[in-house]
């Protein structure tokens, strides 16, 4: 019997699952509109809580202000880098001549970014609400409250890490360890929201091996986040195509990024087999309607949806839609893959005494 305060830590975390995704989705957007620099500044929105609708709304001398802003929090920055050893990469950044220019305004790429940042903050108000929660299990399983802790730093330092990623005007690698925080901050909270719901009920046994499922599936999830960082890279290269031919021909993009693209594409590939071989070792293995093969049904899906919006990227000019759908589903894949996984480490093998 689950208690109401244990219930009620569950159903948070699975909303906090959602609102995480919800996160990456509007973090998809920003991306794939260009949205990324519509706020210029961090936390607020052009020095207000409400961004401006107009041009007229704007603070004054506001281009030389937020560059000045800018300017002296990377500083700061590659001085930290400089203490953790990183000389190149500080010098790096004071030498990226693109962050001291001033971005345009525009109001739909102002209100986008604002957007994201809104559901940031609810993703972080759900992780403060899942600490106080978490301590319904301070007696039964104190790594909870531990991990529901931990969770709520790296939250914290995600969001210093977004003010990062504004004040370097999107630097390619602060771009991706953005982008891998937020699965571990993801894969936290799935694993916190499993071992609640288990924690009271006994080991699942099948009459099958189980240990080479566990293992597969542990080598899918790894290389579906080498495929989801290959295609982080694929993204900052479209970037750096479309700005050096200042947004025109679309088209071309895709060509021009080199042997990254054939490697996210080839890997794509890989990882498609490798579910494939997945759902059928747990169909193979796990019989009814149990929560192992309606995982695996979901990943199918999603799997389905991953490929389809690769398909429009590659042959359709990269249109925005298909690249927040490609990496909100790419997300959703690793968050299946990485449940199954824990379902199916819990199961064992019946042995007969």
């Amino acid at each position: 019997m689950i208690a109401k305060s244990e219930n009620r830590f569950i159903r948070l975390n699975f909303i906090s699952i959602v609102v995480t995704l919800m996160v990456i989705l509007a973090g998809g957007i920003v991306r794939s509109t260009g949205s990324g620099m519509g706020c210029p500044d961090w936390p607020k929105c052009f020095d207000q809580y409400i961004p401006p609708t107009s041009a007229s709304q704007l603070p004054a001398n506001y281009k030389e202000k937020f560059v000045a802003q800018r300017l002296a929090k990377n500083e700061r920055f590659a001085k930290t880098l400089e203490k953790l050893g990183k000389a190149d990469l500080a010098d790096s950044i004071r030498h990226d001549a693109s962050i001291a220019q001033p971005e345009a305004f525009n109001v739909a790429n102002t209100w986008t970014e604002y957007g994201n940042r809104l559901v940031g903050v609810a993703a972080g108000f759900c992780l403060v609400l899942l600490v106080f929660y978490s301590f319904a299990f301070k007696k039964s399983a104190k790594r909870i409250i531990v991990l529901s802790v931990l969770n709520l730093l790296l939250i914290g330092f995600q969001g210093w890490l977004g003010a990062i990623v504004v004040s370097t005007n999107l630097t390619q690698w602060v771009v991706t360890v953005h982008m891998l925080l937020a699965l571990v901050i993801l894969g936290i909270l799935i694993y916190t929201y499993n071992y609640a719901k288990m924690l009271h009920k006994e080991r699942s046994v099948i009459m099958y091996r189980i240990l080479w499922l566990k293992g597969f599936l542990a080598f899918t999830i790894i290389i579906t986040i080498v495929q989801i960082i290959l295609g982080t890279e694929v993204r900052e290269s479209v970037d750096v195509v479309a700005k050096s031919l200042q947004f025109n021909g679309r088209n071309t993009w895709v060509s021009k990024v080199g042997s990254i693209f054939s490697y996210h594409r080839d890997l794509a590939i890989l990882v498609t087999i490798c579910n494939f071989i997945v759902y059928k070792m747990v169909i193979d293995r796990f019989s009814g309607k149990g929560w192992p093969l309606l995982t695996a049904n979901y990943i199918m899906i999603t799997l389905v949806v991953q490929v389809a919006s690769g398909f429009l990227l590659s042959y359709l000019s990269l249109p925005p839609y298909a690249q927040a759908i490609h990496i909100l589903f790419a997300t959703i894949l690793f968050s299946l893959q990485y449940y199954l996984y824990l379902l199916v480490y819990r199961t064992a093998t019946y042995k007969p005494n």
